[in-house]
């Protein structure tokens, strides 16, 4: 393999959209020698990046951003994209009402590339947020016409501990535009991870279906572990030593095999609903990932009911960070979250306690339903 990081081409790395997840791989590829500049559209963000104002929750964000020489933010798009030959899309792709991706932000992007015209040389751009199967698909020819090739790159992270996932990959997923876009990625995440991760080669739309499917096998590992779970407690047995002894089988294994509450955040339940929506576009049910889904509302359903079971006195009830995860202050779709509402509306007196922003994030959604507490 060449090593393409001689071309000083590469060793200028762009990045659109610098949020949760753009941010930290920005940083990332500064502190391991490149030349970065990431783009974003809101002014004070960028100028609390450049000035090295801005606080982040995540674990090492901080850290990094502070020692970083090499790490321009501009809100300009043109700017950004002449600044390198290799260019990484984070944009957010929220989840629709039909549990399809939105993928307006990257199309606004497409229709702005297109007014700057053919560019003068080839130019890679890497999609790293989680799009439907067929869309790199969809805009690669518009892109090809303007000089540039399209690949597909999906991270495979848990809020809270970005940084660390981001270098410690299992597996480095690439749906390569052709070989040499596949060799120019490869060779960045060779210098970018601590370990040694698999390298998995493939087309854009092999690696888009791939992202959302292993997300929907962890889905559906928790709602069985879940499920195992509520009839163990049901039967009067111990939950933790059935589910130990089904993962100690390494066909199986203990990873996501634990009794708990169910899965939520901002990733696998909406990963779980777009595989069911692409599915049903190649005329196959995707019963799985539905099954998951109602197995993770019945699963909420069985955890209040034994709450309830155990606690007929209704005195107060404390539950401390009920974020989707410890470490974040993330509440999309926390079952821990939901679990709270559903027995403060059976009449507990529910006191939530948390940091300042996470309080005040429940407290705007909830307002009276719970009792505050910041610690």
């Amino acid at each position: 393999m060449n090593n393409l990081n001689n071309n000083n081409h590469h060793s200028k790395i762009s990045v659109i959209g610098i949020g949760k997840l753009g941010l930290p791989f920005a940083l990332i590829l500064e502190k391991n020698g490149y030349d970065v500049v990431g783009c974003d559209i809101l002014d004070t963000y960028v100028s609390q990046l450049n000035n090295k104002q801005f606080i982040s929750k995540e674990l090492g964000v901080y850290d990094l951003l502070n020692n970083a020489k090499q790490f321009t933010a501009s809100t300009n798009l043109s700017k950004t994209i002449n600044h390198s030959d290799v260019i990484f899309i984070f944009l957010a792709t929220p989840s629709l009402s039909n549990g399809r991706y939105d993928h307006s932000q990257i199309d606004n992007i497409v229709l702005q590339l297109k007014a700057f015209g053919k560019q003068k040389s080839e130019k890679n751009i890497i999609i790293s947020c989680t799009v439907m199967p067929g869309y790199c698909d969809s805009i690669k020819y518009k892109l090809n016409k303007l000089g540039f090739k399209l690949s597909y790159n999906p991270e495979f992270i848990a809020q809270g501990s970005i940084v660390n996932d981001l270098q410690n990959p299992d597996m480095v997923l690439i749906g390569e535009a052709d070989k040499y876009a596949g060799e120019i990625i490869t060779q960045i995440y060779d210098k970018i991870t601590l370990n040694r991760p698999k390298f998995q080669m493939m087309s854009p739309k092999e690696s888009e279906i791939t992202k959302i499917a292993l997300n929907c096998f962890l889905t559906t590992k928790i709602a069985f572990a879940n499920m195992v779970g509520d009839i163990a407690i049901k039967s009067g047995c111990d939950e933790n030593k059935i589910l130990s002894a089904i993962g100690s089988d390494n066909r199986i294994g203990e990873k996501y095999l634990k009794y708990g509450f169910g899965f939520g955040g901002p990733c696998l339940p909406r990963d779980n609903r777009a595989m069911a929506a692409f599915s049903s576009d190649v005329n196959i049910d995707a019963v799985i990932s539905k099954a998951s889904d109602k197995a993770n509302r019945i699963h909420l359903e069985n955890h209040v009911e034994e709450f309830i079971k155990k606690n007929v006195e209704k005195k107060e009830v404390i539950i401390e960070d009920p974020c989707y995860k410890p470490k974040t202050n993330i509440i999309e779709e926390s079952q821990q979250l939901a679990f709270a509402v559903k027995i403060a509306q059976k009449g507990y007196k529910v006191r939530i306690k948390g940091d300042e922003d996470l309080v005040n994030e429940i407290r705007k959604k909830y307002h009276d339903l719970f009792r505050y507490e910041i610690k």
